[in-house]
């Protein structure tokens, strides 16, 4: 059986985990399936050890030694601007990324690797993703893309593009449930410990690591147990008492630590918690419970709120972009 070959493009001064995060998603997959569906390659502008920006080299391969015709699917890393420039000053390199581009079945990017495929001319038109510290950027030099500054990943025909670092891991997640169904790509995500599998259209902005960010060490601890036993019965006296603070002093330093009252954050919590979990196939039922809303009248309400639409719709929406 032919293998899916995965061709991930590195540079010098790349981003490792842009390179290494897919690659250990890709891998970790042939071993819950079973069986080697896929073939990672690293290939740089003249192979051998590349360094990444955090110092690490990684052995990579040169394009010639890598047949366009067995590529399906191109994946480039980002990096800082100039090291993105020197790695396609070269033609052949150039003209090899191009030519892959138009043999592959699927082609992307990781973080900051877009405008790699933007300055190639690969995604005239497209809406596109990067980390939303690039994004007023990229769409001031490349104005004829649609620059999503929210999504985690974005998939527009057989483009692929993706937020910062981290979330090419989820948009390799995505790419192992399209090739190898869903089943194998929540075990690969187990298997890595990840805290739960991020669909593309979920923010790059965590409202509960906003909050964590602007409330400091004060509270650090206390959101991150929040965030833990979200489905569990919360007060503001348990609260309270866990951070050895009278109810009084308590609410009125949260709510100045963090410009929301404990009960907002805890609501707002639950409500990530539950729009993560829609893309499963947890019925609602199991879904208000594990994010603490307790009945599908309270999630319904809540939910309605928030977002301006049901879960029901909801679902059904992100359902059929997963399968678009």
């Amino acid at each position: 059986m032919k293998k899916h070959v995965v061709a991930l493009f590195a540079f010098d001064q790349c981003q490792l985990l842009d390179v290494t995060g897919p690659a250990s998603v890709f891998g970790v997959a042939n071993s819950i399936a079973g069986r080697p569906f896929y073939e990672v390659k690293v290939i740089s502008p003249r192979g051998g050890l590349v360094g990444s920006s955090c110092g690490v080299a990684t052995a990579t391969l040169a394009p010639k030694s890598a047949l366009l015709k067995t590529i399906d699917t191109l994946l480039i890393a980002g990096g800082g601007a100039t090291a993105m420039r020197r790695s396609i000053e070269a033609t052949a390199t150039r003209s090899w990324l191009k030519r892959c581009v138009e043999s592959a079945s699927r082609f992307g990017s990781i973080c900051s690797g877009v405008y790699i495929l933007a300055e190639l001319g690969e995604l005239h038109g497209m809406r596109v993703a990067t980390h939303w510290a690039n994004c007023d950027d990229l769409a001031k030099e490349f104005p004829d893309l649609s620059v999503d500054k929210n999504s985690l990943f974005v998939v527009s025909g057989k483009a692929w593009t993706s937020a910062g670092v981290s979330t090419g891991i989820d948009m390799a997640l995505a790419m192992v449930e399209q090739d190898l169904g869903r089943s194998v790509a929540d075990k690969v995500a187990k298997f890595l410990v990840l805290y739960a599998r991020r669909p593309g259209y979920q923010s790059q902005f965590s409202e509960v690591l906003n909050v964590q960010i602007k409330a400091g060490s004060q509270f650090s601890e206390l959101i991150a147990w929040l965030q833990a036993h979200s489905s569990e019965q919360i007060n503001v006296s348990s609260l309270a008492t866990r951070c050895g603070l009278s109810e009084r002093t308590f609410y009125r330093k949260f709510v100045a630590a963090t410009g929301q009252t404990p009960a907002q954050f805890v609501q707002n919590a639950r409500l990530e918690i539950a729009r993560t979990l829609l893309v499963t196939d947890l019925p609602l039922k199991a879904i208000a419970a594990k994010s603490g809303m307790n009945t599908i009248a309270r999630l319904n309400a809540a939910f309605e709120r928030k977002f301006g639409l049901s879960p029901s719709t909801f679902r059904k929406v992100h359902h059929a972009e997963r399968n678009t």
